[in-house]
């Protein structure tokens, strides 16, 4: 497939966004924090393990550490030191927003399309996370890990997104960035647009794609075009 796939025009009647690595820039953060506590438990690259997880939820995400290195992995020392690496480099940097997205939300409110979030993150984390980058106010659900019983990819998160938005899954476009949540939204019946992040190659989601574009710029000049 060409590197960039723009999609015929569709005026969504929802839009509903993934969080980690689509509209903000965490995933690589939390990549680095990653490598940082597993060099002090003894671990190299563990960072890379990421590339495995995108897009599944708190409980996924464990189980694939235990099952990986095994039963006596040391789960709560890796997660506690983690965080707090993490929220040092929050601190000391910050985590910025992703190109485009101030753009793309405020199309979409002047479009008066309804707008949405499905992200793996619990809440504890995701909710502060979206009044910190002052988006909270711009969508009319929140779905977050906790919130379902069934993480990425099974389409429960997209299809609850859809049900509290108030618009079938067929008439909504999703906005991911990993393999789990591109197979959740498309498994929803949702129309889905990858805009790549730490993953790159879309051969392997290629036929749940509505569309693959650079940025959410992007996105927003092509929902621009479609009024």
């Amino acid at each position: 497939m060409a590197q960039w796939m723009i999609p015929p025009l569709f005026r969504p009647q929802a839009v509903v966004f993934d969080m980690d690595g689509l509209m903000v820039d965490t995933e690589r953060v939390i990549k680095y924090t990653w490598d940082v506590t597993g060099a002090k438990m003894g671990y190299e690259n563990f960072g890379d393990n990421i590339l495995q997880t995108l897009g599944k939820n708190r409980d996924q995400r464990n189980e694939y550490f235990l099952r990986k290195y095994g039963e006596d992995f040391p789960l709560q020392e890796f997660l506690d030191g983690y965080h707090q690496e993490y929220a040092r480099y929050e601190k000391e940097h910050g985590i910025p927003k992703k190109k485009g997205l101030m753009e793309l939300l405020e199309t979409l409110r002047r479009m008066k399309i309804p707008m949405g979030v499905a992200t793996s993150t619990h809440g504890e984390h995701a909710l502060p996370e979206l009044e910190r980058q002052g988006v909270r106010k711009y969508f009319q659900a929140v779905i977050t890990g906790e919130m379902v019983s069934r993480g990425k990819p099974d389409p429960e998160i997209y299809a609850v997104a859809c049900r509290k938005l108030g618009v079938p899954p067929e008439g909504a476009l999703a906005l991911e960035d990993s393999y789990n949540g591109i197979r959740s939204a498309a498994a929803a019946g949702m129309k889905v647009i990858m805009i790549p992040d730490l993953l790159t190659d879309d051969t392997p989601v290629a036929g749940c794609l509505f569309g693959k574009m650079e940025s959410l710029e992007r996105v927003a000049r092509w929902l621009d075009g479609n009024r």
